[in-house]
């Protein structure tokens, strides 16, 4: 999972969609969506914030709880997860906040960039 940062955070959220995980490393529910997000990379790019070294990105979203979890797409938020969840219910967010072509398109993008 690719870590941004100040620096790198705006270009990563530019473009095509991309899930970005708000977490801190003392947060254990941030740990244990952890897995979950790495299962959700074969469909949409993922990356993440560490809130305790980059509280200016965190703050210009208002992430008040952790973990968070947000949709960009092309610069925009599309929607956010606040809290632990199972892996069936990011697919199901997923396919409400994209449209199933463009889903669809991203996982086949990344089945033959791999």
């Amino acid at each position: 999972m690719r870590e941004l940062d100040g620096t790198s955070f705006d270009e990563a959220i530019a473009g095509d969609p991309v899930v970005v995980d708000f977490w801190a490393p003392w947060c254990r529910p941030c740990r244990a969506i952890e897995p979950i997000l790495e299962k959700l990379q074969g469909r949409v790019a993922v990356a993440r914030v560490n809130i305790d070294e980059h509280p200016q990105i965190a703050s210009r979203y208002e992430i008040l709880s952790i973990p968070t979890v947000m949709l960009f797409t092309e610069g925009e938020p599309q929607g956010k997860v606040v809290g632990v969840r199972p892996f069936a219910y990011f697919e199901d967010w997923l396919a409400e906040v994209l449209p199933a072509a463009e889903l669809d398109g991203l996982a086949a993008q990344r089945q033959l960039d791999a």
